[in-house]
């Protein structure tokens, strides 16, 4: 399994949410859903992106733009055109005649992971806080299949949607690694060195096996030197450092998307027991692994209302 698809293997949507919107300027939205990662594209006309934090980003018809985040974020006609309505998560899924569109309108589409657990905490801290893909490097048919879908109500239809929504995302972020002059993370970049990518592989693929570098090295078919000096300059931290990191994302993902117990998550992960986890987990995210499940699901309770 390549790093990539690894990485995406953890997308999942349960119970995404949508909005299409029609509007004439001027017209500025205010979402605050709280969803950890929100896409929007707009399917007629041009849109400003104004982040949390950062400039605002002219999107285009037929671009992707990724939220990465539950920080509020503003969609207007221009950058300075202030707020006007609050989307907020009981506004999404709202339906829309796709006939009422007035000319010159506006039409905006978005989407978004409603559950925490729906997308990996280790996709989620690859992503920029704000990611615009253009057309051209990401044309994607599924724009026309969400929009069919939404002006209609049939039965599987969350199912359907959720679906839309994962291959809208992992469309969208195949269109941004193969950029040419990308800012993808350094992992993907080296996936093509043949010393490095493979030691990426061996990594991924079995994060529980007892790892040294002389052992990843031999996997690798060069020597451990070799291996640490290129890996290190290649992805920016040593072999062992990188697995480290890697096993407690890994820990992460299923603490929050699984009901094992830490136990077991400490073992699938290459830990011998409860306190190894532990120690490791909290030296590098400064909580247990017992808090951070504790913290996940209150915010997933929240997200959906449930006390």
């Amino acid at each position: 399994m390549d790093v990539l698809t690894d990485l995406l293997d953890g997308v999942r949507a349960r119970g995404a949410v949508f909005s299409r919107t029609v509007m004439t300027a001027p017209w500025s939205l205010r979402f605050a859903s709280g969803a950890p990662l929100t896409l929007a594209t707009v399917l007629r006309g041009q849109a400003w992106l104004v982040p949390a934090e950062g400039d605002a980003v002219r999107v285009r018809a037929g671009h992707i733009a990724l939220v990465r985040g539950s920080a509020p974020y503003t969609v207007a006609d221009a950058p300075d055109t202030p707020p006007r309505v609050l989307i907020d998560r009981a506004d999404y899924c709202g339906l829309s005649d796709p006939a009422v569109v007035p000319d010159g309108g506006t039409v905006l589409l978005s989407g978004a992971y409603d559950n925490p657990g729906g997308v990996s905490e280790r996709l989620l801290r690859a992503l920029p806080p704000v990611l615009v893909i253009p057309d051209a490097d990401c044309h994607s048919p599924m724009l026309a299949l969400v929009t069919a879908e939404l002006t209609r109500e049939s039965p599987g239809q969350q199912a359907v949607l959720d679906r839309l929504l994962d291959l809208l995302l992992i469309s969208a972020l195949r269109g941004w690694f193969d950029r040419p002059g990308t800012s993808a993370p350094p992992w993907y970049l080296a996936a093509d060195d043949p010393v490095v990518g493979q030691a990426l592989r061996l990594l991924h693929d079995r994060p529980a096996d007892p790892w040294t570098v002389a052992k990843l090295a031999a996997g690798a078919g060069v020597s451990r030197a070799a291996l640490a000096r290129r890996f290190t300059a290649r992805i920016g931290e040593p072999p062992m450092t990188y697995l480290t990191g890697w096993r407690i994302s890994l820990a992460a993902d299923l603490l929050r998307g699984t009901d094992d117990t830490v136990g077991a998550i400490a073992r699938k992960v290459g830990y011998a027991n409860t306190f190894a986890l532990s120690v490791a987990f909290k030296r590098l995210r400064r909580i247990t692994p017992s808090e951070h499940r504790a913290a996940v699901t209150g915010t997933r309770r929240a997200s959906t209302g449930r006390q």
